[in-house]
């Protein structure tokens, strides 16, 4: 994230001398500084004054201060107030509680309270799988982060992480129907946070963890996995690969190449990397380099961080050493998940035919899709503002949906693999194109296609606690 992003969109409350030429000198003002002015809404008028909130779209905040400065000094106008939209819309947070039913009177304060409550209390000591049945462990994640890998912010701690996390949980209730709560965890102890996180699960049915830095998300995702009976997926690591490989599955179709044929060049293994690395060979892909600021990692060297250690053994086959400009000779898909600039045109004109590049760097991708036009055959990204974007919101809402309602224990590579090819298959053979791969995460099919293929596997792989019936979504 960039906090001088395009696009600020900034409320001037406007006091006004009230005259008819006023408003006009307004708006010329604004157009001087390159202003984009999209709203105008009278709040008070009197016989002196008229005051507006004039909406301006500015480039970044610096602009917005010489718009708010220029207006400030013109007779005639005063600047009352300046609003961020962006601010407003957090203004006491995203989320609230509501109950499901009203207390309307004694009768219904008694059964969802005192006394009668207790009957279902007993009811769920004695059978503990009762609370998927009587409470919201059914329909419930916890979005839990330390705050220490937030955007591309880095460790900006647990406070500043709630937007974030707030907004997490808005989308698993937009897309999918369930109840999220985020919770940031004042700590950047491994085991504290395992242990804080089993002590909260018995109200919640799965755990998002996220914004967690690597390599300590590793080392957490894994022991929660080991010693919790409910889902736990760490959504940079594995959302990412999930949508990676969507995204891929459909390139390969246009390309006319198969999976286990590719040549697969990554750059950036941390998380996110390690993860989309796992994807793809358990997809069938067998020849994937990996490329960091040391250079490719190769069976050679040994390395301080284990995720390296273990990437060097499972990937190049060809043991192939030296940096990115050697590993890109002949590739068939270069997937960055690093930095800006990381790729050049001149790395892209070595590849083979027909150029398949994710440069998902946010919010500079590894190469811009104007750079790599004329030598790409298909382009993706993470920005929303480009075709083909790798969006984990894709992927989150249906695998949740689907684990919850097959009560998995886990969220295992089958049910991945499963997400992965049902986000690929909402796009038809025949739909396909360049620059459209992927489908719109307002596509609410994602959803209910993810979440009942997620939860066949679940069956199939033997980590469901509830049979259900699935519907034919395709």
């Amino acid at each position: 994230m960039n906090v001088n992003n395009p696009g600020i969109s900034l409320i001037y409350r406007l006091e006004l001398a009230n005259s008819v030429t006023t408003f006009a000198k307004v708006a010329s003002l604004v157009g001087v500084t390159g202003g984009d002015i999209i709203a105008v809404d009278v709040i008070r008028v009197s016989q002196d004054i008229v005051v507006r909130d004039v909406t301006i779209n500015v480039s970044n905040r610096d602009h917005g201060k010489r718009i708010s400065d220029m207006l400030n000094s013109e007779p005639g106008i005063r600047v009352v107030a300046v609003s961020d939209r962006t601010f407003l819309v957090h203004l006491g947070g995203k989320l609230e509680v509501s109950p499901k039913i009203q207390i309307k009177n004694r009768d219904d304060l008694s059964r969802v309270y005192t006394p009668h409550v207790a009957r279902i209390c007993e009811a769920i000591r004695d059978d503990v799988s009762k609370a998927y049945q009587l409470t919201i462990k059914r329909n419930t994640v916890a979005v839990v982060s330390d705050g220490t890998a937030v955007l591309g912010l880095g460790d900006i701690g647990p406070y500043a992480a709630m937007p974030v996390m707030e907004g997490k949980a808005m989308l698993f209730k937009q897309f999918a129907g369930i109840d999220a709560f985020p919770i940031c965890l004042d700590t950047k102890d491994p085991d504290e946070i395992v242990r804080i996180v089993k002590s909260i699960a018995p109200a919640f049915g799965g755990i998002n963890l996220e914004d967690i830095g690597s390599p300590r998300c590793f080392a957490i995702e894994e022991q929660l996995r080991k010693e919790l009976d409910i889902p736990v997926f760490h959504d940079d690591q594995h959302g990412t690969a999930v949508v990676l490989l969507a995204g891929l599955i459909n390139a390969t179709k246009l390309v006319k190449k198969d999976l286990s044929d590719l040549k697969v060049v990554i750059v950036g293994i941390g998380a996110a990397g390690v993860a989309c690395t796992k994807m793809m060979l358990a997809a069938g892909v067998t020849n994937i380099i990996g490329v960091t600021l040391e250079g490719i990692l190769h069976r050679g060297k040994d390395y301080d961080i284990p995720a390296w250690n273990w990437y060097k053994e499972h990937t190049n086959p060809a043991n192939v050493q030296g940096t990115l400009a050697d590993a890109i000779v002949d590739a068939d898909v270069f997937i960055g998940v690093s930095g800006p600039g990381v790729l050049k045109p001149e790395h892209i004109q070595k590849m083979a035919r027909d150029p398949i590049v994710f440069a998902m760097a946010n919010p500079t991708p590894e190469i811009t899709p104007e750079e790599a036009a004329p030598y790409v055959r298909v382009m993706a990204t993470g920005r929303s503002d480009y075709p083909n974007q790798i969006n984990n919101v894709l992927c989150f809402p249906g695998i949740f949906k689907g684990a919850l309602n097959a009560r998995a224990s886990t969220i295992n590579e089958e049910m991945k693999l499963a997400a992965a090819h049902a986000i690929a298959s909402s796009i038809k053979d025949e739909e396909l194109t360049e620059d459209y791969i992927i489908p719109s995460v307002f596509n609410q099919s994602v959803v209910e296609k993810v979440a009942d293929a997620v939860s066949k596997a679940a069956y199939e792989s033997g980590v469901a606690r509830r049979e259900i019936h699935h519907t034919d979504n395709y």
